[in-house]
């Protein structure tokens, strides 16, 4: 399904630190659905053995268009921080 080239982009970067983020490697799924981190990206990521990651995806037009993965722990903080004004909002 072709998308018209003028079409905003699902994860387009925006704002301030917008070119933080670059194509680090093409990788492919294999039968079993399973995807390779290339070592070199591991290694500079922090990556090892048992790390536990958050598999976050946005959609658009009905259709996951971008995934990302996060680390557990830092997906935690991050829930945390939208939430707390919410909670002080109810408490108040």
């Amino acid at each position: 399904m072709a998308r018209e080239a003028d079409d905003e982009k699902c994860c387009q970067p925006q704002g301030e630190g917008a070119g933080c983020c670059s194509v680090q490697a093409v990788v492919s799924v294999d039968e079993r659905g399973q995807m390779v981190i290339p070592k070199d990206v591991r290694e500079r990521a922090g990556i090892r053995p048992g790390d536990k990651f958050a598999l976050v995806t946005w959609e658009k037009d009905g259709e996951v268009c971008c995934l990302s993965l996060v680390r557990a722990e830092n997906l935690a903080e991050m829930v945390r921080e939208m939430l707390q004004p919410i909670m002080q909002g109810i408490v108040r």
